[in-house]
């Protein structure tokens, strides 16, 4: 076996990185553009789930209950949506997506990107058609579960195929077409919500059952696209992995990365089981960032305010139809903000653009809850100049958001791990995103009936926490190829005492 730059004392790929050739062809955008509607999926279900359970129809039809509370003039304004079985028809499908993400890694290892991919778009199909065609709950939740599949070997297999796909140079913009069609499926969401609420009482069938032009897109997507350089060498297919570099980067000359990609498969093939690997001591910086940064992007509080826009706007005193504008809004700006992040990533960096966002969420926040704790009590309503404060700045929150935490908390942990332990690292990340994502969606309404305004400061000060831990832990990933990250960790200030020599 011979030595990697992944451990052991190796040196695959050391000073290899200046020798890559080649320029960004086409054919590497389309196969990331296609490859990214995955994305679409997570975000057009985080969009789609506010609306549909804020519309009269739904609620009537699998929550009378709530539609009651709802209905109910004086009924506490936090306290309206607190419903466990309407949080769980949020949350039950990222349970199922935290299952399937580690069912995904050995599916994406052994048969590739595009299986997972493919599976993925499959597994959402199914469930778009039983939430739009739902006579009970039981249906609903079920059309919810497997939904969840489809994400959770979405989100598994496309930012490793994107990291894989794209040049050094930009990989950290190319990846973020994954964020980029995450916020676009949730700007959809939005302005189809918008639409659907005015068809009374069924446009929530309409909403749910959309779910599934993105997931024929993503299916049709797995089955044309090309499968990634990394994958083909890893699964013994090393001359195919040539040609399809050799199309990805538009030169004949790719020899210096291929060899990188050969030494990395090769000491790949010699571990037996990643996930075991991941937990040993040379591995743990990646499997401290595959927990802690898909943690932290949960917990900026932004799929709370993303899947309850609605509700959450609804008990500010917005009515029905401001409250799902004001979500659109959100989502339009979330789409925005991702351009930002996409066009200066490569230039700025990763820590720059996590820390600065960092610093603009919590300011955000503590405005909010001022402004609530002041201004709105439990049965009050803000006014009308209070009420454009409080979508405004949560825009800006949101913005912060879509060009730091949001892109970056994928890319960043897809892009850090050897190749050995690049499935099962990218699992875990999913994995932990997913439960932080069912806690936050089942626990949140719960939670905002039981701190009210405080739940801005609740999530803020996990945003603080999480900007302190960018200054001090994760090293810059800037222009790095992707098999030579390893030895950023060798050279950082506390990880360095860490990884054995």
């Amino acid at each position: 076996m011979p030595g990697g730059a992944f451990g052991g004392g190796g040196r695959a790929g050391r000073g290899r990185a200046e020798q890559y050739q080649g320029r960004v062809t086409c054919y590497v955008v389309v196969a990331c553009m296609v490859a990214a509607v995955g994305g679409s999926l997570f975000g057009y279900d985080v969009g789609i789930s506010g609306g549909v359970t804020s519309m009269d129809g739904f609620l009537e039809k699998f929550f009378p209950s709530v539609y009651r509370n709802k209905m109910h003039v004086h009924e506490n304004n936090y306290c309206k949506y607190n419903s466990q079985s309407l949080a769980a028809f949020t949350s039950s499908l990222y349970l199922a997506g935290l299952v399937a993400s580690l069912v995904a890694s050995p599916v994406t290892r052994k048969y590739g990107r595009r299986a997972s991919i493919i599976s993925g778009g499959l597994c959402f199909l199914i469930g778009a058609a039983l939430d739009a065609s739902s006579v009970n709950l039981t249906m609903l939740i079920f059309g919810r579960i497997m939904l969840g599949f489809g994400i959770g070997f979405g989100n598994q297999a496309v930012p490793m195929y994107l990291s894989e796909m794209a040049p050094t140079h930009l990989r950290g913009g190319l990846n973020m077409m994954f964020q980029l069609a995450t916020t676009l499926g949730i700007f959809t969401a939005n302005m189809i919500n918008y639409g659907t609420e005015k068809i009374k009482p069924n446009g929530w069938r309409i909403s749910l059952g959309l779910a599934a032009v993105p997931a024929l897109v993503m299916t049709a997507g797995g089955i044309l696209l090309p499968e990634t350089p990394n994958s083909l060498v890893e699964r013994g297919s090393p001359e195919k992995g040539r040609q399809v570099l050799e199309k990805l980067r538009g030169t004949t000359n790719v020899g210096a990365e291929l060899q990188d990609i050969i030494e990395a498969s090769e000491l790949a093939k010699s571990i037996k089981s990643p996930f075991r690997n991941m937990l040993e001591r040379k591995n743990r910086p990646q499997l401290i960032m595959a927990v802690f940064m898909p943690a932290f992007q949960i917990l900026t509080g932004i799929n709370a305010i993303l899947f309850y826009a609605p509700v959450l706007f609804q008990t500010m005193g917005f009515g029905s139809k401001a409250s799902l504008y004001s979500s659109a809004l959100t989502g339009a700006v979330l789409v925005a903000s991702t351009f930002i992040s996409i066009a200066t990533v490569d230039r700025w960096g990763r820590r720059a653009l996590l820390i600065a966002g960092g610093v603009q969420m919590v300011i955000c926040q503590i405005i909010v809850a001022v402004i609530l704790g002041v201004k709105l009590g439990n049965e009050k309503e803000l006014s009308r100049s209070y009420s454009a404060a409080v979508v405004t700045v949560v825009c800006l929150f949101v913005a912060a958001f879509g060009w730091s935490w949001g892109p970056l908390g994928w890319t960043v942990p897809s892009e850090i791990f050897p190749l050995e332990t690049r499935s099962a690292g990218q699992s875990i990340t999913v994995a932990v995103n997913l439960l932080l994502t069912f806690a936050i969606g089942q626990s949140f309404l719960s939670l905002l009936c039981a701190f009210k305004y405080g739940i801005f400061v609740f999530f803020a000060g996990w945003v603080a926490a999480m900007t302190l831990f960018v200054c001090l832990f994760l090293p810059e990933t800037k222009g790095v190829p992707i098999e030579e990250t390893i030895f950023l960790w060798r050279k950082h200030w506390f990880w360095k005492k860490i990884i054995p020599a």
